[in-house]
């Protein structure tokens, strides 16, 4: 079995931080959302990995490598645009050959792995598996419609009027019957190829579709709000580690992770949270759920359930929360500050708030 990684796509949702960065790198616990899903895919023994990339492909590229860090080798597929999941299928096709494969959505995150799906897909041999979750809205995904004995009878992709709230989840199995649904698909209304009517295909064939609800926790993380429960998730489960500097004057309460060459001084760090190498905390607080990336500096400031990436710098602002930070951002303080402040800033970004 190979595997086909989607890694394209602009990441609309998650700007400004993705003009600069692919939202698949974007890193929750101070890796990124893409590594997650590689590591699942080589501990459920698939090391034969396609990564289907776009524009951000040199960027993709100098992140994965060859796949050998990950246990795995990688293929890099150009999508000249993105043209839609069963596009991706469609241009993997000579790299895939007749081997089932596992299609993985690079900015999705699944706790749990996914073992369970791909050893039932291995045994029961259908045409296609896919993974479903109960969804708030499911107006904004790929919708499966179950009969009374919960066999999948349609698909939808964000219908208007949802025959169900069970959305399908970024991970889906094939056989390769799927390439020949592929091949008789024209483009949606979205004028894209849509995995979900090469399934639809698949069942109005008379091919054999499985699905599995998802029991645990499964995220999109195309969005600031995802991206921040994500890293919350990931977190909890953290063990304490210190490998870089403490000063007597900080305290560190729960699971809190400082990397080697960070430094910690006159400071209070509330975990769970996660301080990246190189890094400077002075003078500040530091609450739960937040991720310093590395050579990050935060100095007489509070900030909690936060992302901040790499080389930015938070000086003497007295709240954030629930923030998302780029690439080499200057945070200062400027006049009258309310109470907290809510960011989500570009890379390079340079902003003054009251303090």
């Amino acid at each position: 079995m190979k595997a086909l990684v989607l890694a394209g796509g602009a990441g609309t949702r998650l700007r400004p931080i993705t003009h600069t960065s692919a939202k698949q790198l974007v890193p929750v616990a101070n890796k990124p959302v893409l590594f997650y899903g590689l590591e699942a895919i080589v501990e459920a023994g698939i090391d034969e990995i396609g990564i289907v990339v776009g524009d951000t492909q040199a960027e993709i590229e100098a992140a994965v490598g060859d796949g050998s860090a990950f246990g795995a080798r990688v293929t890099y597929l150009r999508q000249e645009a993105p043209l839609g999941l069963a596009h991706a299928v469609l241009i993997a096709r000579d790299y895939l050959g007749e081997d089932d494969f596992i299609m993985y959505l690079g900015d999705n995150f699944i706790v749990g792995g996914v073992n369970a799906v791909v050893d039932r897909f291995v045994s029961d041999r259908p045409d296609a598996q896919i993974m479903l979750t109960q969804v708030g809205d499911p107006r904004q995904f790929g919708v499966a419609e179950l009969d009374a004995d919960g066999r999948v009878v349609g698909l939808e992709e964000k219908p208007s009027e949802p025959k169900s709230d069970l959305a399908l989840v970024g991970v889906y199995l094939f056989s390769p019957a799927v390439h020949q649904a592929v091949a008789e698909l024209k483009p949606s209304w979205r004028g894209e190829l849509e995995i979900t009517d090469a399934i639809q295909w698949l069942l109005e064939n008379g091919r054999r579709v499985e699905s599995t609800v998802v029991s645990g926790y499964w995220k999109d993380t195309g969005n600031v709000t995802d991206m921040l429960e994500v890293n919350r998730l990931v977190l909890e489960s953290v063990e304490p580690r210190v490998d870089g500097r403490v000063d007597e004057a900080s305290e560190l309460i729960g699971r809190v992770v400082v990397e080697a060459g960070a430094l910690v001084e006159r400071s209070r760090i509330v975990g769970p949270a996660i301080v990246g190498p190189g890094a400077r905390v002075l003078d500040s607080y530091v609450g739960p759920f937040t991720s310093i990336a590395a050579e990050c500096r935060i100095s007489d400031s509070e900030i909690e359930y936060s992302i901040v990436l790499p080389r930015s710098s938070i000086s003497g602002v007295s709240r954030i929360e629930s923030s998302l930070i780029g690439h080499d951002v200057e945070v200062t303080p400027a006049p009258a500050t309310p109470r907290a402040h809510r960011l989500v800033l570009g890379d390079h970004s340079k902003v003054q708030i009251s303090s």
